[in-house]
């Protein structure tokens, strides 16, 4: 790509920065912490239905899907698109009774469960997570800024980052909101576009099924092909993602358990065919590429296009679905760090207003933290999985057990997740190249059932050894009023 090209490129993207920052801006008023995080509870289903999709349609589903739909087929698929699909149905089903528990964060859904010891550690499985998860962007802009502008990766990935922060700092939840609105317009009009770019380039139908059918490629085009392979990436993306924070934050700002609902409805059939445009995609750039190029095939597709103002509007809509993402984590574990940690833990008793100050410090410490994650660590797939192993292993079953078995007690709550914490931390220390034993390969189905199992097995022994009165009054309180699975009832005298 010329300089000329790249310069207009870089003043669409800076145009839309501002419009975005922009946004966020008008929307910055928030006089407390619900205003700030929550926008008050006052957003419509379809909207908070929008800001969900853009928060989880990312980096990872919108370009790196592609890269991996190029090498695999069909059955790539599986890694993001059915993780996504079976996590946003079974958030239909809890969405309900996640919205009748009216806290502000998951952490004080966890209090109100068990104790504050369990809901301290969930505090920082999330901030962990939500450091990881915006790591993913950090790296997928950064390499994306690098292939188009030719900046060093470094340079890119910090550029990609304040953007974002530009507009997340001011506005909070409800600028997040309101900016994911624009953004998801850019991002839908360039992945159908991108869609329809392959197959142009390809040169017509009939090579395309040539290449793609009579691919030499093993199970190119058979959906189960790797099946075992890919539920490790099922189970554990799908039971982390399920309980991701930032999806249970737009849940609890949603005003009414039917507006929940009615959101995670919407979103199931939207990630659809979304999802399958984007490995079509990959599986059709096959005929333009032998292998993925270095970039990655979205960022080097783009390069080849001579039309400087399609390509740069394409740019901005592929931009737009990464920062939708970043700017969704970024708030999210800022939220978790002002409201569970600082105000519960540091000072419990400051006015509304410093909170929302906080807030905002809090979301620049994220983004900091995340940047310098995404500039060491530079594989999407192993740092989404690495993110993804800490909640699946360390909160899904205290967490979503704490809804359907009374029985569950705190003690239980607490051990399940040190396990899950220090499982999910030795297969880090491997991943990252330490020589330390192991009794199973890293990012397996073994090791994701292993440590889930695990989490359950002590999960349940515990809460049967730790059984008392008080407890199961606790907990029929919470479950009543959560109301997943049973009506009401009266708790115990």
């Amino acid at each position: 790509m010329d300089t000329q090209n790249q310069i207009f490129i870089i003043i669409l993207l800076l145009f839309y920065t501002v419009l975005i920052s922009y946004v966020g801006y008008r929307n910055r008023k928030s006089k407390t912490s619900e205003d700030y995080f929550l926008a008050s509870r006052s957003l419509p289903p379809w909207l908070l239905a929008i800001t969900f999709i853009a928060s989880w349609w990312g980096g990872g589903s919108a370009i790196d899907l592609v890269d991996q739909a190029h090498e695999q087929g069909i059955s790539s698929v599986w890694i993001y698109g059915v993780s996504v699909l079976i996590a946003t149905f079974l958030m239909y089903l809890f969405s309900g009774g996640i919205r009748r528990i009216t806290t502000l964060s998951q952490p004080e859904l966890m209090e109100q469960r068990y104790d504050s010891r369990s809901a301290f550690m969930l505090a920082i499985f999330i901030i962990i997570f939500m450091v990881i998860a915006a790591a993913v962007q950090v790296i997928v802009i950064g390499n994306f800024f690098n292939v188009f502008f030719g900046l060093d990766y470094t340079y890119s990935a910090i550029a990609g980052t304040l953007l974002v922060l530009m507009y997340s700092f001011f506005g909070g939840f409800k600028g997040v909101v309101v900016t994911d609105l624009v953004q998801f317009v850019f991002f839908l009009i360039a992945s159908v576009f991108l869609f329809g770019l392959t197959i142009y380039y390809s040169g017509g139908m009939d090579i395309i099924y040539e290449k793609v059918i009579n691919s030499p490629k093993e199970g190119y085009t058979s959906f189960f092909h790797n099946i075992e392979n890919n539920l490790a990436y099922v189970i554990t993306f799908g039971t982390s993602w399920m309980i991701q924070a930032n999806v249970w934050q737009r849940i609890s700002a949603s005003r009414t358990p039917k507006d929940a609902r009615k959101m995670m409805a919407i979103s199931f059939f939207v990630f659809i065919p979304l999802y399958l445009i984007t490995t079509i995609t990959g599986m059709l750039s096959t005929t333009i590429f032998d292998t993925v190029p270095e970039g990655g095939i979205v960022s080097n597709l783009l390069m080849q296009l001579d039309m400087p103002i399609i390509s740069g509007l394409i740019f901005v809509g592929l931009c737009s679905a990464i920062m939708s993402t970043m700017d969704s984590m970024l708030n999210t574990g800022a939220l978790s760090l002002t409201v569970d940690i600082y105000k519960k833990h540091i000072y419990p008793n400051k006015p509304a207003s410093h909170y929302v100050l906080i807030g905002r410090l809090s979301t620049v410490i994220v983004a900091a933290a995340a940047l310098f994650i995404g500039v060491k660590i530079k594989s999407v797939l192993t740092i989404s999985w690495i993110g993804a192993d800490f909640i699946a292993t360390g909160v899904f079953v205290p967490l979503v057990l704490g809804f359907l078995w009374k029985k569950g007690t705190s003690k239980a709550a607490f051990a399940s997740m040190v396990f899950g914490l220090v499982f999910s931390s030795y297969n880090l220390v491997y991943a990252l190249g330490i020589d330390i034993p192991i009794a199973w390969e890293i990012a397996s189905t073994k090791q994701a059932i292993v440590g889930v199992v695990s989490s359950l097995v002590i999960f349940v022994s515990v809460s049967l050894l730790t059984q008392s009165k008080a407890e199961l009054n606790k907990a029929e309180t919470f479950m009543n009023t959560a109301r997943v699975l049973k009506p009401r009832t009266k708790p115990r005298d």
